[in-house]
């Protein structure tokens, strides 16, 4: 029971750690556990939309195709992506603390982990060690890269005054939840019964160079924003 909480746990303590040594001012860990708790609370608008919107997935459970798209892009990405932003948005927005551009990518992250520790521990307690060590290497970074996209976006809107903030915040919702949604249909899809073979190879290919992909994005966005407050002055 303790080895199954700890791997749920320490995977997400690692990711953001990783994060946190890169933010040049660091922030104060009230603010930081704001966010966190922000990301737990999330967990709960998360599954009461789904509880709504459940009914339409039962009805595509025999199709491989509607059923993974409906789940993956609908339940997963926008809702999971939606209700991180939301409890993001309300606990951090206006709070004091957020006044650099990387602060808009470490708060999202801790807000995106809190959901995701939740969801490690129910899978992890669920499928063993096994669930623990995919989830480790797969599914925590996914949750953390979404959530540098997301708080990318998040900042822009912040520091951005004019007319286009609205449009930036839409963002911070709409990429993370088309990155979330491909990535989950990808693996949904390959594990639904009525599958097609070569159409599941052909996700396996895509999946590892979405992978790679929002990796690669992930990092660029953290350097673009680090990069912008060192130019900025916001620097020790």
């Amino acid at each position: 029971m303790l080895i199954l909480l700890i791997a749920s746990v320490f995977p997400v303590l690692i990711f953001m750690y990783l994060i946190y040594l890169r933010d040049t001012i660091k922030e104060p860990l009230s603010t930081l556990f704001r966010a966190f708790f922000a990301g737990i609370l999330s967990v709960v608008l998360a599954v009461i939309l789904g509880l709504v919107i459940s009914p339409i997935g039962e009805f595509l459970k025999e199709s491989a195709m509607g059923y993974s798209f409906f789940n993956a892009f609908i339940t997963a990405g926008l809702i999971e992506e939606f209700s991180k932003f939301l409890l993001l948005y309300l606990f951090i927005w206006k709070h004091k603390n957020f006044d650099q551009n990387y602060d808009g990518i470490i708060y999202a992250v801790f807000a995106s982990l809190g959901f995701a520790l939740v969801e490690n521990i129910l899978y992890v307690f669920q499928g063993g060690l096994s669930t623990a060590i995919m989830r480790a290497v797969l599914a925590v970074p996914g949750h953390g890269f979404f959530a540098v996209i997301m708080g990318y976006y998040f900042s822009l809107a912040k520091f951005n005054h004019n007319q286009q903030r609205s449009l930036l915040l839409i963002q911070a919702i709409m990429i993370p939840a088309l990155i979330h949604g491909s990535y989950d249909f990808c693996l949904m899809y390959m594990s639904h019964e009525n599958s097609n073979i070569l159409l599941s190879l052909l996700l396996l290919i895509a999946f590892t160079v979405l992978v790679i992909g929002f990796w690669r994005l992930g990092f660029k966005k953290i350097k673009k924003h680090i990069q912008k407050d060192k130019e900025l002055g916001v620097f020790e």
